[in-house]
């Protein structure tokens, strides 16, 4: 008779950074099962300047991180579009997504927006509300507040299929 090896399950924050909102998740995964755990989104003000609004994310994320624990942390990669100012400043809000779980000590992945969209939905061009969709089938408790939560969540479960491979890569990249 063989043992199989215990599984011990893993608390994931999925993150989708953005300056209006920016969307958090966690997940448990043991094995192929996943439950929701929570989700929210830090929505700083608008009228505030651009780095007192990098620091309520800052702050935001790390209430959640504080309160959930997390073991590892997934963050969607920034889209590229035509402006560059923009895509500018949402970067340096997913450096902050970035550093929040780094200064907890958790190692961060991170994750193209197709890549998110076809692991969750099977599409790399699927729609938000098809993965609000699937988000229901998956997480059925999961009751996301705004879509940058769902897409949060949707970047944590993406991690919880890849984290192998991921941690794989990270650990040939070292040597």
């Amino acid at each position: 008779m063989t043992v199989q090896p215990i599984r011990s399950p893993v608390r994931i924050i999925g993150i989708d950074p953005g300056l209006r909102r920016t969307g958090w998740g966690v997940i448990e995964t043991e094995g192929n099962r996943l439950v929701y755990v929570a989700c929210g989104s830090v929505e700083p003000p608008d009228d505030l300047p651009l780095a007192s609004r990098l620091l309520a994310i800052h702050e935001g994320l790390a209430a959640a991180l504080g309160d959930y624990r997390p073991a590892e942390a997934a963050v969607e990669q920034t889209f590229v579009n035509k402006d560059g100012v923009a895509t500018l400043k949402l970067g340096q809000a997913r450096g902050v997504a970035m550093l929040a779980p780094a200064m907890f000590g958790i190692s961060v992945a991170e994750y193209a927006p197709n890549q998110v969209k076809k692991t969750v939905v099977g599409a790399g061009h699927a729609e938000k509300n098809q993965i609000q969709v699937m988000l229901k089938i998956l997480l059925p408790k999961a009751e996301p507040p705004s879509a940058d939560a769902a897409d949060a969540l949707a970047v944590a479960i993406t991690h919880a299929h890849h984290r192998q491979s991921t941690a794989l890569r990270l650990k040939v990249a070292s040597l």
